[in-house]
C-alpha cells in the first residue's frame, strides 16, 4: 500500500469512528479542485441522506467529530464537503522515502491478481508495407503489456501475422509480371531499402494494375489457391518473400525493443480451422449462403459473417477460430485481448459472439484505436499514401544524430548513435500513445520529432537534467538522514502530491487501458520540475536543505525512469 493510500485509509476510519459505523471507504475521498482547498475532500450528498441532514448541514456536524492525528492536520467544511489538509513533511517523508526505497518497483500493484492475460497486437500483413498506422499499434499494445504487468496481471505479449491473406496473392502476382529479374537471393532492385520495404512497393503496384483488370483478379484468386495447396513455384515463391516480411518485422521490434513471448501466423492455423469449419458446418452451425459458408448473426443483430468465400478462398474467421482455441485450450488464458484498430469493430463483436455461442465463457476483449491520417488525408497500403516505419525511422535518427552532435562535440560517434537512437524510439513511441485511443492522430514528422513541449525528448531532457544535477555535487550519495521540513515551498509541496500520486496514476492507465494517462502524469510532472528547478536553488542552497532538495528531485527523477518504462521508453543519462 503506498503511502497515499495509507493517508487516505486513516482518514476514511476516523471519519468512521465519528459516525460509529462503517460508511465511508478511502475510494471516497476525492481532491480537491482547487490546491487552497485543501489535499484530500470527502463529498458528503451520500451521507446527507443516512443522517437526515443536508449535505452541508453534514459536513459541518462531522469536521467537529473527526478526531485528526500527525498526517491529516487539518480538516475544514467547506459547503457540502469536508477538506483534509496533510502534514507536509510526513507526506514528504513517506512518499520520497517510498521511491528511493522501492526505485524501480515504486508504483507497481497487486490489483491483477496475477489474472492470465494475453495480449494479441502488431497483427501486421506479411507482403504489405509497415507504416505509421502499425506503430500506433505497436506502441499502444506494447505500452499496454506494461501496464497491466504493473498492475499485477500476468501480461503475455503475442503477435499474430496475416501471411495467409489475397494480399499475398496479389503481391506474388504482380512480382511474376512485373518484375521479372527477381531470382537472386539479395535483388538487385531493392535499393534504399529492405526486402520487406521492397514487398510493400510491389502491393501498392499489384493494387493499381489490377483496379480494373478482371483476368488479373482472377489470375490471383488462381495463385492464392496454389499457396493454400503448399505446392508448387507460386508456393516456394510465397515462402521465400514471407520470410523476407519476418526478417522486416524482427528487425522493427528490434530497434523497438519489443518482445513478443509468442508470434502465431495464420499459416500455422488455416487448415486447422478449416476443419473446424468443415465440423461446424456439419453440425448446421454455420450454413452456406450463395455458395459462401457463413455465420448467421441476424439474431444477435450482428448481421453476416462470412467464414469461407464463394470461390473456396477462406477469409479471416478460419484462422482466428482456430487461434482462439489454441489461446484458452493450451495457454490457459483469462481474458484475450485483441489490439486491432477501429475499422474491425464489427468484425470483432461477430467473432466474439460466434466464440460465446461455441461455449467459450473467457473474457475477450477488443482494445480499439482510431486511425493515423497525414496532414492530407487518410493512408492506404494499396495506394501506397502512407509514412513507411523504415523512412521514417532513417529521417528521425538523421535528425537526432545531427542535433546530438552539435551538443556534444566530444561524444564518440558509439555514444551519439547509442543517445539517438533512445531518443528516436522515444519520440515514435511517445507521439502514438499520448493521444486517447479514440482521438485520430494526424502525423506530422516535424511534430514527432520536437524536442519540447509534450514530447518525450522532453521527459527524457528531464531525466538527464536531474542526473547531471546530482552528478554536480561533491557526493552524488544521498544522506542517510533527510529532514523533510526543509521542503516547505510552495512548488516542493506540489512536486511531493504529484509524486505520492504516481501509484494512483498507475493503476488508472491500467484501469482504464489508458496509457495516455500516464504520458500526460509524466509531463505534469516533468513540467512541474522544471518550473521548480527555475525557481528555487538546489545546489546552492544550505547543506540539510539542499541534501532534501537532492532527495525530492531524485525521486522525480526515479518516477520519470518508471513511467517511461511502462510506456516502452528508455530514459538517457545526458543529452
Amino acid at each position: 500500500m503506498s503511502t497515499l493510500e495509507k493517508i487516505k485509509e486513516n482518514i476514511a476510519e476516523a471519519i468512521n469512528e465519528a459516525l460509529k459505523k462503517k460508511a465511508v471507504s478511502a475510494a471516497d475521498l476525492v481532491y480537491p479542485p482547487r490546491v487552497e482547498f485543501g489535499d484530500l475532500s470527502l463529498p458528503c450528498f451520500g451521507l446527507a441522506k443516512e443522517l437526515n441532514k443536508t449535505a452541508v448541514a453534514t459536513a459541518e456536524f462531522l469536521v467537529g467529530k473527526i478526531e485528526l492525528n500527525d498526517v491529516a492536520v487539518a480538516a475544514k467544511a467547506i459547503g457540502p464537503f469536508i477538506n483534509f489538509t496533510f502534514s507536509k513533511t510526513k507526506l514528504a517523508e513517506g512518499a520520497i522515502g517510498e521511491i528511493l526505497n522501492e526505485k524501480i518497483k515504486y508504483g507497481l500493484n497487486k490489483i491483477g491478481k496475477n489474472k492470465k492475460v494475453m495480449i494479441e497486437f502488431s497483427n501486421a500483413n506479411t507482403h504489405k508495407e509497415y507504416h505509421v498506422g502499425h506503430l500506433r499499434n505497436i506502441a499502444y499494445g506494447d505500452a499496454i503489456t506494461k501496464i497491466l504487468a504493473a498492475n499485477g496481471f500476468k501480461a503475455r505479449p503475442v503477435s499474430y501475422i496475416n501471411d495467409f491473406g489475397i494480399h499475398t496473392a496479389k503481391t506474388l502476382w504482380a512480382l511474376q509480371n512485373f518484375y521479372k529479374e527477381e531470382k537472386s537471393p539479395q535483388p538487385p532492385f531493392v535499393k534504399g531499402g529492405s526486402k520487406g520495404y521492397f514487398l510493400g512497393k510491389v502491393y501498392v503496384r499489384a493494387c493499381q494494375e489490377l483496379e480494373n483488370n478482371e483476368a488479373g483478379k482472377a489470375e490471383v484468386a488462381q495463385i492464392m489457391k496454389k499457396i493454400e495447396s503448399r505446392r508448387g513455384q507460386e508456393y516456394k515463391l510465397w515462402q521465400k518473400t514471407r520470410k523476407w516480411s519476418i526478417d522486416g518485422f524482427a528487425k522493427i521490434y528490434k530497434e523497438l525493443g519489443v518482445k513478443f513471448e509468442r508470434i502465431f501466423y495464420e499459416s500455422e492455423f488455416i487448415d486447422e480451422g478449416l476443419a473446424l469449419v468443415a465440423e461446424l458446418y456439419k453440425k448446421e452451425f454455420l450454413i452456406k449462403s450463395q455458395g459462401a459458408i457463413i455465420a448467421d448473426l441476424e439474431k444477435c443483430g450482428l448481421g453476416v459473417l462470412v467464414i469461407i468465400r464463394s470461390d473456396g478462398t477462406a477469409l479471416y474467421p478460419v484462422a482466428d477460430l482456430a487461434l482462439a482455441e489454441e489461446k484458452f485450450k493450451k495457454y490457459k488464458v483469462d481474458q484475450s485481448i485483441h489490439v486491432v484498430d477501429a475499422r474491425q469493430s464489427l468484425y470483432f463483436k461477430q467473432l466474439f459472439k460466434v466464440l460465446e455461442l461455441l461455449g467459450f465463457k473467457q473474457e475477450l476483449k477488443h482494445l480499439s484505436y482510431d486511425f493515423v491520417k497525414l496532414p492530407e488525408g487518410m493512408m492506404s497500403s494499396r495506394t501506397g499514401n502512407v509514412i513507411t516505419y523504415e523512412d521514417l525511422r532513417s529521417l528521425a535518427l538523421a535528425k537526432a544524430v545531427e542535433e546530438t552532435k552539435k551538443r556534444h562535440k566530444n561524444w564518440s560517434e558509439k555514444k551519439i548513435n547509442e543517445v539517438s537512437d533512445k531518443l528516436v524510439n522515444g519520440a515514435l513511441k511517445f507521439e502514438m500513445i499520448k493521444v486517447g485511443a479514440d482521438k485520430i492522430i494526424t502525423f506530422g514528422l516535424e511534430q514527432a520529432l520536437r524536442f519540447d513541449g509534450c514530447t518525450a525528448a522532453y521527459l527524457q531532457y528531464t531525466g538527464a537534467r536531474i542526473k547531471s544535477i546530482i552528478r554536480k555535487t561533491r557526493n552524488a550519495k544521498l544522506a542517510t538522514q533527510i529532514k523533510y521540513e526543509m521542503l516547505n515551498e510552495a512548488k516542493e509541496s506540489a512536486i511531493v502530491n504529484k509524486l505520492a500520486r504516481y501509484p494512483e496514476a498507475v493503476a488508472a492507465a491500467g484501469k482504464n487501458y489508458a496509457p495516455d494517462e500516464l504520458a500526460k502524469f509524466l509531463f505534469e510532472l516533468a513540467r512541474e520540475f522544471n518550473d521548480y528547478y527555475h525557481a528555487v536553488p538546489v545546489l546552492k542552497a544550505k547543506t540539510e536543505v539542499r541534501q532534501a532538495r537532492l532527495a525530492l528531485i531524485s525521486a522525480v527523477s526515479q518516477v520519470i525512469k518508471n513511467g517511461l518504462g511502462l510506456l516502452g521508453i528508455e530514459v538517457v543519462e545526458e543529452m
